[in-house]
């Protein structure tokens, strides 16, 4: 079965920058469109970014006004992993990050990872 794993969350301050990976097993990570996503207590799910299964697309990445020019969505299917580079980071930014791997018949979530920025 599909597993996402995210890592690299944690507390910052205002202006710094983390990066958050996902690494995927158990299905071939390259034929799937990845997506990172946040949520905060009370509040929606918030799509953050995403990027196509062909990453050398010249439209492969999309993202969020909220985050665009400060956030950079990539993957190495070498590695089944996705990143999030997070940058210029701000305290609306706090929040639990998820990827998400999009199948065509299937979306798969990871645990989650916090990052606070205060």
């Amino acid at each position: 079965h599909v597993q996402l794993v995210e890592s690299g969350g944690g507390l910052v301050q205002p202006g710094e920058s983390l990066r958050l990976s996902c690494v995927a097993s158990g299905i071939t990570f390259s034929r799937h469109g990845m997506s990172w996503v946040r949520q905060t207590p009370g509040k929606e799910v918030e799509w953050v970014a995403g990027i196509t299964s062909l990453p050398s697309l010249s439209r492969a990445a999309s993202y969020a006004d909220s985050v665009k020019g400060r956030f950079t969505i990539s993957r190495d299917n070498s590695k089944n992993t996705a990143y999030l580079e997070m940058s210029s980071l701000r305290s609306e930014d706090t929040a639990l990050y998820y990827c998400v791997m999009n199948g065509a018949l299937f979306k798969a979530w990871g645990q989650g990872t916090q990052v606070t920025v205060s």
